[in-house]
């Protein structure tokens, strides 16, 4: 790596930084986001059910797994943010790591559901695993968000490119979230034909939680991380960096900037309060979904159909989201499709009700409203982050979107981890036991509560969050024009 170079830095000095991108440029740039769901998605998705069932630890033991690996990344994501602002490879300033730290975080990844027999129920292997895949996985997904406010300034365009982008998460979703469980089953010992619950469709599914289940969740997760490797290349080859420090700034940057960034940024500070409480409770229902289909509504074969649908609003719908921000603005649009989060939320608590349990239009139903409200207001979001770094600044005199972005993957990522660790410790209270069939009235009870009630909860008190946001689509234009005006008045 070459440190500070001038190949990077100077590019914004040459290049229209409200550039108008290409459909070539959006669909690379989103499969960015394909990639890494398909490589970390599947740890978020799946990893904890893995761990209390298959590889037979206990659920208090899974929680803290969680609950350590985030805290160590508490300390270590601003470092990486720091470190991504303050230095550049000869080819960019943040796609060569998507290369460079992909390669093994694919490898990681995969690591971790590692079928040996000596290793099943070893705590300290599940740890270090998960512990390195993680660090390893900010070096990738920080220079990635990085990326999404260097490609251009212009609003529009911005807003575009997350919509491409979130459509093509939104695939990724569909294949760690509905696929891979399905996959994981087809490939699972004891197999017998059962209606997954669509057309009237039989397959021969095994039992997933067996342990001797190891084996194909290895085989279906290496496949995943082959194929989010050649994305990220795709990310790599096929995008271009135009909106990036000069070479003083990124002499300048000091880790302290960080918090610094936080401290005055107040949109910063209420976009990453959000990105908190609503990615804790997007990976609440991650989590505990399988659990949920398990015992709770007693129809893990369905697992697959159900998410399919779900999957709809990710993928087809995707392209409302511009409209609708523009017609009722960005505000109004976070609290629309968080209701419709609570209103999918409630039907699938009343599917679980005895008499509603083999009413699958309820499971469709429910699922569809719940994912189209959470993958809007969770990924339209991310189209906020480009105007946050400009009012960065706008007041610092620095372009700081390692940093900035570091502080919203950190948020990210305590939010991933309390969906992992709070539904974990909620089992662990009410007694889930991974080696029975059949889970006791409390440990239903403590899988409810984690899939439904504090999901609505938290989903309320983030509409109060977004209610403070403070930028206005107005306010961000005159920044991004000031900041175009004042670099060209240095130029002459």
């Amino acid at each position: 790596m070459a440190a500070n170079t001038d190949s990077a830095t100077t590019k914004s000095a040459t290049t229209d930084e409200f550039a108008k991108l290409s459909w070539r440029e959006r669909i690379s740039y989103g499969a960015g986001d394909l990639a890494q769901n398909l490589i970390f998605g599947t740890v978020g998705s799946m990893l904890l059910f893995y761990l209390t069932t298959v590889y037979g630890i206990s659920a208090a033991a899974g929680a803290t797994i969680f609950l350590i690996v985030r805290w160590v990344n508490v300390f270590w994501d601003p470092w990486v943010g720091a470190f991504v602002d303050k230095h550049n490879f000869r080819a960019g300033k943040y796609k060569p790591y998507l290369i460079y730290g992909g390669i093994p975080l694919t490898v990681m990844t995969a690591m971790l559901f590692l079928p040996s027999a000596s290793l099943r129920g070893n705590v300290m292997y599940a740890f270090i695993a998960y512990l390195l895949t993680a660090l390893i996985y900010s070096f990738v997904n920080i220079p990635y968000g990085a990326l999404n406010a260097s490609l251009t300034r212009d609003n529009d365009e911005v807003s575009t490119l997350t919509t491409v982008r979130m459509t093509e998460a939104n695939i990724g979703n569909l294949l760690v979230y509905t696929f891979l469980p399905l996959f994981v089953q087809l490939a699972s010992p004891n197999p017998t034909s059962k209606d997954i619950g669509m057309f009237g469709i039989h397959l021969n599914l095994g039992d997933y939680t067996s342990p001797k289940a190891g084996k194909a969740y290895f085989m279906v997760m290496a496949i995943y991380m082959v194929i989010g490797f050649i994305m990220l290349m795709g990310t790599y080859t096929g995008i271009k960096e135009r909106v990036l420090p000069t070479e003083e700034e990124s002499d300048a940057v000091k880790y302290s900037d960080l918090w610094y960034e936080f401290k005055n940024n107040k949109p910063l500070q209420v976009l990453g309060f959000f990105f908190l409480i609503g990615f804790t409770f997007m990976f609440f229902g991650n989590t505990v979904w399988p659990f949920y289909m398990q015992y709770n509504i007693g129809h893990s074969e369905w697992l697959a159909s159900i998410n399919l649908i779900g999957s709809i609003p990710g993928i087809f719908l995707v392209f409302l989201w511009p409209i609708v921000r523009k017609k009722i603005g960005k505000k109004q649009f976070f609290y629309i499709f968080l209701t419709l989060f609570v209103i999918g939320t409630l039907i699938l608590w009343i599917w679980s009700l005895p008499a509603f349990k083999n009413a699958i239009a309820l499971g469709y139903i429910g699922r569809f409203l719940m994912q189209w409200g959470i993958t809007a207001a969770t990924g339209y979001m991310w189209s906020l982050v480009p105007e946050v770094v400009s009012y960065g600044e706008y007041h610092s005199k620095k372009r700081v979107a390692g940093m900035i972005n570091a502080i919203m993957g950190l948020f990210f990522k305590i939010g991933l981890a309390l969906g992992g660790i709070i539904p974990g410790y909620i089992n662990a209270f009410f007694k889930f036991d991974g080696t029975k069939a059949v889970q006791s009235a409390g440990a239903l009870a403590g899988i409810q509560w984690s899939m439904i009630w504090l999901p609505i909860v938290l989903a309320f008190v983030a509409m109060w969050v977004m209610s403070r946001y403070p930028l206005s689509d107005a306010e961000v234009v005159r920044i991004n024009q000031a900041i175009e005006a004042e670099k060209k008045a240095n130029q002459l």
